[in-house]
């Protein structure tokens, strides 16, 4: 029987009627910028999946944990981790921010990393507080709560320290020095918020136009504790357009950058996978601290005592970005005007950049952190 020349024109040049070759077949179809295209495509399939659910965040530098408390695991990056400690400097402890992300941020990635950068600049002692994600067990632990387990960390170190306070772990520093004053031998606060009422970011805009029922109502939602979920959502509805179409056409743009997507995937795996916090904590972070200002205006109870700014009289360090619409550069350095210690021992510096930038920028690792360890080691050598 012969065959229709008409219909064999029209078959294809290789046969598809396999699925498991249907790739190859395609491949061979296409025309070079074709293929291209295709597998540029699926290379960006595969980071969209990559960043929108990545693995945890990971510790740059090797370190220990030097306690494990309730609330935190004490990281210590120091060089032998910590032995023979007692006749060292002061330890250097970084209170990591406890809102919503994994402390990594102070340890971010190798070459840009506070951690390396403190230790390059001569400080062998660095320690970090690794907060833990809330459980439905935490969800009544309180400020006080936190504050007590630094307490017990600085007391195991030898009973005094320098503190470096980060975002939200910066008034958690500051309170701890109003609290312990003598227990503190130097004090940096990088992007803390220490006078909410200054300035006029957004943020201090949204905590007072909400009604307090709204922050409960959340808490409520998560079963006593604040959903980390529930703030990136919100977080990201704040800038919508960068978060649900930006940074995936960027992605797109930059998919053949290997350089690109390696930051790209580092910074996702921080950003994508948020912790929840105890409810109480929260509530308390959101009422007293930023919506009535009690530690500024010196009426916040800190383990039983009163406490004000002026109670601290370490040497004081004050650093904010430019451009921190988190935690504007107003709320920072009110504190130089409140605190007790002395003028010619109070340094502040503005940076360029935003919030996250002050921790784990490339340009302000570079520039100003080398700074500040020299500073603190001016400070403390010998203490």
């Amino acid at each position: 029987m012969s065959k229709d020349p008409k219909s064999s024109a029209h078959k294809p040049r290789h046969e598809h009627s396999v699925p498991f070759f249907w790739p190859l077949a395609a491949g061979i179809e296409l025309e070079k910028e074709e293929l291209k295209l295709a597998r540029d495509n699926l290379k960006f399939i595969a980071e969209a999946e990559k960043i929108s659910a990545p693995p945890p965040p990971e510790w740059a530098t090797p370190n220990t944990v030097a306690l494990d408390l309730d609330t935190m695991r004490l990281r210590d990056f120091s060089a032998g981790n910590g032995e023979g400690a007692a006749s060292r400097p002061l330890p250097v402890i970084v209170d990591a921010p406890y809102a919503g992300h994994s402390a990594t941020i102070a340890d971010y990635a190798k070459g840009q990393s506070l951690v390396e950068t403190l230790r390059a600049g001569g400080l062998d002692r660095v320690l970090v507080t690794d907060w833990k994600p809330a459980t439905e067990e935490m969800k009544d632990f309180d400020i006080d709560k936190y504050l007590a387990e630094i307490n017990v960390a600085v007391d195991d170190l030898g009973g005094r320290a320098i503190l470096v306070g980060l975002c939200q772990g910066g008034w958690m520093s500051a309170m701890y020095a109003a609290r312990f004053p003598g227990k503190i031998g130097a004090l940096v606060l990088a992007g803390a918020p220490i006078d909410t009422n200054a300035g006029d970011g957004p943020l201090k805009k949204m905590v007072h136009d909400l009604p307090p029922s709204f922050y409960a109502d959340m808490v409520a939602a998560g079963g006593g504790l604040m959903r980390g979920q529930a703030m990136l959502a919100g977080w990201k509805d704040m800038h919508p357009g960068r978060q649900y179409l930006g940074k995936f056409l960027d992605l797109y743009e930059h998919v053949e950058d290997p350089s690109y997507l390696r930051r790209t995937e580092t910074f996702e795996r921080w950003y994508e996978n948020p912790i929840d916090l105890p409810g109480r904590y929260y509530m308390q972070a959101i009422n007293l601290l930023f919506r009535e200002n009690r530690f500024a205006g010196g009426r916040f109870v800190a383990l039983g005592r009163r406490i004000t700014l002026h109670d601290i009289n370490c040497p004081l360090f004050l650093l904010a970005g430019e451009t921190d619409d988190i935690t504007t550069k107003e709320q920072v350095f009110a504190a130089s005007g409140l605190v007790g210690t002395k003028p010619a021992e109070i340094e502040q510096l503005l940076v360029p950049g935003g919030h996250i930038g002050l921790f784990m920028g490339t340009r302000t690792l570079a520039e100003t952190w080398p700074k500040i360890a020299a500073w603190l080691k001016a400070k403390t050598a010998g203490a």
